[in-house]
């Protein structure tokens, strides 16, 4: 079997390991975190099986699980922005700085994921991913993409909600991507609404965080290990202005990185006790 050729187009991150900056401090403290956090997340992980039953509130049942695995983390979460609307057939859109990406969305919009295909071979996340749904890509072979394309658009068509990371690649936070335009034909396919959403990590005293920043060909196991020895991390997940679908990509794109810049500068974001949850 030949080996698949990177495309042209191919997204790389223009950040790497001189972007995180990992400042725990008092080594027995972080070895105690790190103990208590990995404890506590195997103990919720066990829950996992809970995710693929089909029972009505299962979506309130994914969000409680996406919260209640990011606290075992040590990482709170806090909702600003725009009201959070339960629609059928919703395209999520959000930046993308790590895997906790997928639990922060997750506790707050819950749906299929379109996520790296190896992903599902993750230990434990990857049991995850498979648990809910997630739509593999493998973003270094080109002629796959009409058939993500696709499983997204059939997805929202059954009123299914879809989350995507259309800069394809991760970012440390500091730094962004632009907004790949291919994944919102899905949405004017379907003819569905899709709602951005802007993340943000911040150490417990408010200033911006980049230890969460999963960056080239770090392994999971060196990022969790960062997470969790961590004092705390608080996620902030702004709430964008829905978009209609229209009829170009490019365009639908441009507007939804747009609504995602705006999230990132609403002042409310700096203000408040950190980690409170605002609705």
């Amino acid at each position: 079997m030949s080996a698949t050729v990177a495309h042209p187009w191919l997204p790389t991150t223009t950040c790497g390991e001189g972007c995180i900056s990992d400042t725990a401090r008092h080594p027995w403290r972080a070895g105690l975190r790190m103990v208590y956090r990995l404890t506590a997340a195997a103990l919720v992980l066990i829950a996992l099986p809970l995710l693929a039953v089909p029972v009505p509130g299962r979506a309130r049942t994914q969000r409680l699980y996406c919260r209640t695995l990011l606290r075992s983390l040590g990482v709170r979460l806090a909702v600003t922005g725009g009201p959070i609307r339960n629609l059928r057939g919703l395209l999520v859109v959000s930046n993308h700085v790590s895997w906790v990406d997928v639990f922060a969305v997750g506790a707050v919009l819950p749906g299929a994921f379109v996520a790296r295909a190896d992903v599902t071979g993750w230990p434990g996340i990857g049991t995850a991913a498979r648990m809910i749904d997630v739509i593999p890509i493998e973003r270094a072979s080109l002629r796959q993409l009409p058939a993500v394309v696709e499983a997204i658009t059939h997805r929202l068509r059954r009123g299914r909600t879809v989350v995507a990371f259309p800069e394809a690649t991760t970012y440390c936070g500091a730094h962004r991507g632009r907004l790949r335009p291919a994944v919102f034909q899905a949405a004017i396919d379907a003819a569905s609404p899709v709602q951005p959403l802007h993340l943000s990590y911040r150490y417990g005293d408010g200033a911006p965080s980049t230890l969460t920043a999963f960056l080239g060909a770090e392994s999971l196991w060196g990022s969790l290990r960062r997470i969790v020895r961590a004092p705390g991390t608080v996620v902030h997940v702004a709430v964008g202005s829905l978009q209609l679908p229209g009829p170009d990509r490019r365009e639908l794109a441009v507007r939804c990185e747009a609504a995602l810049l705006g999230g990132q500068r609403q002042p409310h974001l700096e203000a408040g006790p950190v980690g409170q949850v605002v609705r």
